[in-house]
């Protein structure tokens, strides 16, 4: 496992978390809790885009060590759409929860 894209996908979740929560204002959990879903949204994001084998294989760009950078946008496009994705469900929940 690459760390390095691991991180990647935590920070993306983490604003794609924040974004999701300003954009929808009544499924927003504030900016800590927008943060720890969007955290856990962009790790499981990001490991199933890789785990359906889209992790940046595709980009015929690498540097001379090897530095895929497919790799780090798709790492940053799973963790930024898993966070915003999960922070939704949890933001729809929690809403449904509090009316019933």
């Amino acid at each position: 496992m690459d760390f390095t894209k691991l991180i990647i996908q935590l920070i993306s979740g983490a604003v794609g978390g924040n974004v999701a929560g300003a954009a929808f204002r009544k499924f927003s959990l504030g900016p800590v809790g927008n943060s720890i879903v969007g955290i856990l949204g962009g790790g499981i994001g990001g490991q199933l885009l890789a785990w359906f084998g889209m992790g940046g294989a595709w980009t015929p760009v690498s540097s001379a060590d090897g530095f895929q950078f497919g790799e780090i946008l798709a790492s940053v496009a799973g963790g930024g759409v898993g966070g915003a994705v999960l922070l939704a469900a949890v933001g729809a929940i929690r809403k449904q929860m509090g009316n019933s």
